[in-house]
């Protein structure tokens, strides 16, 4: 079992880090909801007990995160005794307990394997019962797509997804797996961007004790966690040269070494991975290994911007809203025409998270039980720290949206920097990238922070 722990006293994240390895439990801790974020992109987890009261993303925040990106782990709130309200809404939000400080050690140990035993209970019956895709669409391009998912499922081949950030990737990735032969086993995923290069191989290959300064027990890497299951490596363009040619070596040999071990050991995970990069042109210029491509490449799937699939608009739309009704508890039955004839017109940079985004955003504010074209703030509802500052730039068409996007850029990681005093660690976890990816826009952008 391995927990996230999320709290931003120092004392009270080392306590709680010591009850739970008493009890053989694996935890990792963060200091603020914005270093969760970047844990829980990189890691898998069975549970993830939070502080509410933080500063920059606090736990309500990070509870709502964590819903929206599709997390489905017990989320367990501590909070003060005064904060008792606050932690009832977070149960209405999806949190699935809470804990009064100062609490007992025994009653969050017991807490939190009631509620990961449940969970994975319930895992285990939604897998075996489930068949409605997860992969939305009826545009004839994504009708091809779920043909060939379909096709490619039940077999183990490698799998290849390209497609804008946004589109979806993941999703697809999911549909696979669930429709595959092992999908009684887990999902694990891993965003290869999100975790800084020097622990890049530990967090895939694991390590064993004394493995290096710091290694005080074994840990499980993404490989192993994913063995009998499905093991999706998102971004993989982002992975250094070094680290490519131990990645074919796994596939080629199906065999990984825990760092610090001295014997190999099987892995049986079908592997998916994905990219919004160009790879045939990383691998043209040296960035990316051809060997490793080809492997990878067995069968790729393009998955295309929203707006080269606009008539699918109306129908995410409405699965959207039917979510967050669920989630919000309200009743938003649907969509004016002119509201929905606003969408399908729409640039979404963001793809379908910013589709989803803007919902959310226009349904807490409509006023009514439909969405009219006035609820909609498209320009204001964005997903990364460049899309935040959509509604700062000015609006020319298409093409003015386009050519605003690096400048917007520009300030998002200005303004971040600022407000984290020049901390590139920090900054990258708020803007959602790698520290080597925001050293790289300081460069390109001749920044001086």
């Amino acid at each position: 079992m391995r927990i996230l722990v999320v709290d931003d006293e120092e004392n009270i994240r080392n306590l709680m880090k010591k009850f739970l390895l008493l009890e053989g439990i694996e935890a990792d801790t963060a200091e603020n909801g914005y270093a969760a974020q970047r844990l829980m992109r990189a890691n898998s987890y069975d549970a993830m007990l939070t502080d509410l009261r933080m500063p920059g993303l606090d736990g309500l925040g990070l509870l709502k995160w964590a819903r929206d990106e599709g997390f489905s782990l017990p989320i367990i709130m501590a909070s003060a005794y005064g904060e008792v309200q606050d932690a009832v809404s977070a149960l209405k939000l999806g949190a699935k307990d809470y804990i009064i400080k100062p609490f007992n050690p025994d009653e969050m140990i017991i807490k939190l394997k009631m509620h990961v035993e449940a969970n994975n209970l319930s895992r285990s019956r939604e897998g075996r019962r489930s068949d409605e895709s997860l992969f939305i669409g009826e545009n004839r391009e994504i009708l091809r797509i779920k043909d060939v998912i379909k096709r490619i499922a039940p077999t183990k081949v490698n799998v290849l997804i390209n497609g804008e950030s946004g589109t979806g990737k993941e999703v697809a990735a999911k549909e696979i797996h669930r429709l595959s032969t092992v999908s009684s086993g887990p999902f694990v995923a891993i965003n290869i961007g999100g975790v800084p290069e020097n622990l890049l191989e530990s967090e895939l290959f694991g390590y064993e004790k004394g493995a290096f300064t710091g290694a005080s027990q074994r840990k499980m890497g993404m490989f192993e966690l994913a063995n009998g299951g499905t093991l999706f490596l998102d971004e993989i363009g982002d992975m250094p040269l070094s680290l490519q040619v131990k990645i074919l070596r796994v596939l080629q040999e199906k065999k990984i070494t825990r760092l610090g071990a001295v014997s190999e050991m099987p892995i049986d995970a079908r592997i998916i991975a994905a990219t919004n990069k160009d790879l045939d042109e990383m691998v043209r210029l040296g960035r990316f290994r051809e060997d490793l491509f080809y492997r990878l490449n067995v069968v790729r799937i393009k998955i295309p911007p929203l707006r080269e699939r606009r008539d699918d608009i109306p129908l995410l739309a409405i699965r959207i809203i039917e979510k967050y009704n669920k989630a919000m508890g309200m009743q938003v039955r649907g969509f004016t025409p002119e509201a929905l004839e606003v969408l399908k017109n729409h640039r979404f940079y963001g793809n379908v998270r910013e589709l989803e985004n803007s919902l959310e955003r226009s349904m807490i504010f409509s006023n009514g039980s439909v969405i009219d074209s006035g609820d909609l703030d498209l320009r204001g509802a964005a997903l990364s720290g460049a899309e935040r500052m959509m509604k700062d730039s000015p609006s020319a068409g298409d093409d003015a949206e386009a050519v605003n996007l690096k400048e917007v850029e520009r300030r998002t990681i200005i303004k971040a920097l600022q407000r984290w005093e020049g901390n590139r660690t920090r900054a990258s976890e708020e803007l959602g990238i790698s520290r080597r990816t925001l050293i790289s826009k300081i460069s390109e952008y001749g920044l001086d922070i």
